[in-house]
């Protein structure tokens, strides 16, 4: 590589109605789509505004649209990515623009809470901890939904959230099925409810994006597919 080799970097710049703006970034071994973003706001333009944190691949805070496809910018090479010497970095899809590659995170987790994505203790901390076998079906079910860390990646890859705002999405419903399966949880009847109405699991056509882009690798559209088969059974019990 040779020491002046550089990128053409398309950059989203302003809120819903801004543009692209092409910046020169040098090429870097081992560059990541994030070095790309640090370079321009600390080189060609202070003003870039953008959210990152751990830079490990840990906290999902810097995901970003890479050309099109939601992305931890912080794990993602950009060897992988440039196409022809080019490479587009936008806001994260079906997220309000607060301004260039930061977006407003409150509607995801608004529909989080709606989903019914918060534990609901059974016990006190004076009662003696119940344990848990992991060998257990509802415990393995669990377990595989547990791993997310609410990086909206699966928001955005998400068409029908795109064609439906009222959509909860992958996340918040993946969230629900972890806690559907948690025998800890007291409130199963309601998170149910939550989920079956409006914008809740039979809207997903599980055309499986959410799928194809977690950086963590859950499935979300099985998660959805166990809500949509628990909903079901408790309608036709009088439970919902």
């Amino acid at each position: 590589m040779s020491d002046d080799a550089s990128l053409k970097v398309s950059v989203w710049r302003g809120a819903e109605a801004g543009s692209f703006e092409t910046f020169d970034v040098p090429m870097q071994e081992s560059q990541t789509v994030l070095d790309l973003v640090a370079w321009v706001q600390q080189n060609a333009d202070p003003t870039l505004a953008y959210r990152y944190a751990c830079r490990v691949g840990m906290c999902g805070s810097c995901a970003m649209m890479v050309n099109g496809v939601p992305r931890w910018t912080c794990r993602t090479h950009v060897s992988k990515v440039a196409k022809d010497g080019t490479v587009e970095i936008a806001p994260l899809r079906n997220l309000p623009v607060i301004k260039d590659l930061a977006v407003d995170m409150d509607p995801f987790f608004d529909k989080w809470t709606a989903a019914g994505g918060a534990f609901s203790p059974t016990k006190s901390r004076d009662d003696t901890v119940e344990p848990i076998l992991p060998e257990t079906p509802e415990r393995r079910e669990a377990d595989a939904a547990i791993e997310c860390i609410n990086c909206a990646v699966c928001y955005a890859a998400c068409d029908v959230v795109s064609v439906n705002p009222d959509y909860l999405g992958p996340a918040a419903l993946n969230r629900a099925w972890s806690l559907v399966n948690d025998v800890k949880d007291g409130a199963l009847d309601a998170r149910l409810t939550a989920v079956s109405g409006a914008g809740g699991c039979h809207n997903c056509h599980s055309q499986q994006g959410c799928v194809a882009h977690c950086p963590n690798e859950l499935n979300p559209t099985a998660s959805i597919a166990g809500l949509k088969r628990a909903t079901v059974r408790a309608a036709l019990k009088g439970r919902i």
